[in-house]
């Protein structure tokens, strides 16, 4: 099951599968376990909802998984379970709880065990040994406490070598409850292409968690399924989920002309390298022709020290290209920056947005920058972390006070990025030719301006503003001090 967890900013687009739990489930009916998914979040039900589904259901195992903003609430979930059956057996998985397993089992004694890594041939072997009466110190991959409330973690198990060997569970998927609403009458789905991603971006949590790896699905096998889902439940939208799905252009060209055989009536929604999209020019007809109509790239800054800094393989000079290119072939561009940075100031967000204005994405998301606290430096910047709760870990709330900055003045440049962004694009968007770019990107205007999130941001950037600017100017004065003595 999912935790009802909601930060405000994915609900906007879509209702969305939870695409691990469905193979999850499959892994479950491999150890001859009967699995059933409760999707919380997507049904936007809350603890209570919780509490009757699992006093109802009674189950043996309950299991659910947590990155750090969903952590809290992944637990709240399993000490539910655990009061409505103290013998229910509860798993937890996920990034978090695999690099914090530690932490997570000395602050409750409602998660009996945690799968590390990738999981679903831990969770089928887990079960497996539990349903035999067995040892699970003899199950690679999971930590749990050992008699005597001793913490014990088995060893890392090893990356599976064919992920087309996996199953999925796609019987056990509440299909009415996924949708794009941005694309009325949509029904969505979701399907992995790949897993992980071999660059070496520091702030991103799935470089670590996959081990810079990059592991690839047969194009044809992608395709069937994709194919099937159509067929059978009737899904003519799909996120494709990957890290990284371009990564191999060989493999990834075999992939959209698989699909473009297929010839079905879909839409693919994906996020990639700008790179990539360059890389890439003269086959973007064929993403197009595939179905491909939404492309997100991670731009991030306009400060190309900070990227070169962290990791980031890309020159941001190359981000008018990269959106000059989709626009070109009718695909709808998102471009993801970060804002708050250790060493971020208004002037360098006034660079970043200014660079957004100019090169001119479609849609564009501000995120605040949240070190993990499992991530590489992440001790080094933890004197500038001011929130310790995890669910405002969800790049949405700003958690880290940059050298030059309040935190409130973070929040209220994010609200005024979008601000700023949006106000220009809606006339855009109106004076467009009508097609299907132009009632999608109004689509999404119309969600984002109705969403109580959005309007919650923008009222704190209306309302903080005077109060930053002061302490802006609070800071100046007391730099200036220190400068004359």
């Amino acid at each position: 099951m999912t935790p009802p967890y909601h930060s405000g900013v994915d609900e906007i687009a879509g209702r969305w599968i939870p695409l691990g739990l469905v193979y999850l489930a499959a892994a479950a009916r491999q150890a001859r376990v009967t699995p059933a998914i409760y999707d919380a979040m997507a049904r936007g039900d809350g603890f209570g909802d919780v509490e009757r589904r699992l006093r109802d259901t009674n189950a043996d195992y309950v299991a659910t998984s947590a990155m750090t903003a969903t952590i809290d609430a992944a637990v709240r979930t399993l000490e539910l379970a655990k009061a409505a059956n103290p013998r229910t057996v509860t798993i937890l998985g996920g990034i978090h709880p695999t690099f914090m397993y530690e932490e997570v089992l000395a602050g409750t004694a409602a998660v009996d065990y945690i799968v590390c890594g990738e999981g679903e041939a831990t969770l089928r072997q887990l079960l497996e040994v539990l349903e035999a009466g067995g040892d699970p110190a003899t199950v690679p991959g999971i930590a749990f406490r050992a008699p005597g409330g001793t913490i014990t973690a088995t060893a890392r198990r090893p990356l599976l070598d064919d992920l087309d060997a996996l199953e999925a569970a796609w019987d056990l998927i509440a299909w009415d409850d996924y949708t794009c609403l941005a694309i009325p009458g949509s029904r969505l789905g979701a399907v992995s292409t790949s897993r992980g991603c071999d660059q070496g971006c520091r702030f991103c949590s799935q470089q670590k968690f996959w081990g810079r790896s990059w592991r690839s699905r047969d194009p044809q096998r992608v395709a069937d399924e994709l194919a099937y889902l159509h067929g059978t439940y009737g899904v003519n939208v799909f996120l494709i989920t990957d890290e990284y799905p371009t990564r191999d252009r060989k493999r990834w060209e075999a992939l959209l002309d698989a699909v473009i055989a297929r010839e079905m009536p879909v839409h693919l929604l994906m996020e990639t390298r700008g790179a990539d999209i360059i890389r890439d020019r003269d086959i973007l007809g064929k993403y197009r022709t595939a179905g491909v109509i939404y492309v997100s790239v991670g731009i991030e800054t306009a400060d190309q020290g900070f990227l070169d800094a962290e990791g980031k393989r890309m020159a941001t000079d190359e981000v008018r290209e990269v959106f000059e290119l989709l626009r070109a072939e009718e695909i709808v561009s998102e471009g993801s920056f970060m804002l708050g940075f250790p060493d971020e100031t208004p002037a360098s967000i006034n660079r970043t947005i200014q660079m957004v204005q100019q090169y001119n994405p479609d849609i564009a998301n501000f995120f605040t920058y949240t070190p993990w606290p499992y991530a590489e430096g992440y001790r080094d910047l933890e004197p500038r972390i001011r929130v310790r709760d995890y669910g405002k870990y969800n790049m949405v709330d700003p958690v880290l006070e940059p050298e030059g900055m309040s935190m409130l003045q973070v929040e209220v440049a994010q609200a005024d990025s979008y601000r700023r962004f949006y106000m220009g694009k809606i006339i855009e968007f109106m004076t467009m030719k009508a097609d299907f770019r132009r009632d999608y990107l109004m689509g999404i205007t119309r969600l984002f301006m109705g969403s109580s999130f959005v309007m919650r941001k923008l009222g704190i950037g209306l309302f903080g503003k005077i109060p930053a600017k002061m302490e802006e100017m609070r800071r100046g004065k007391d730099e200036s001090r220190q400068l004359t003595r």
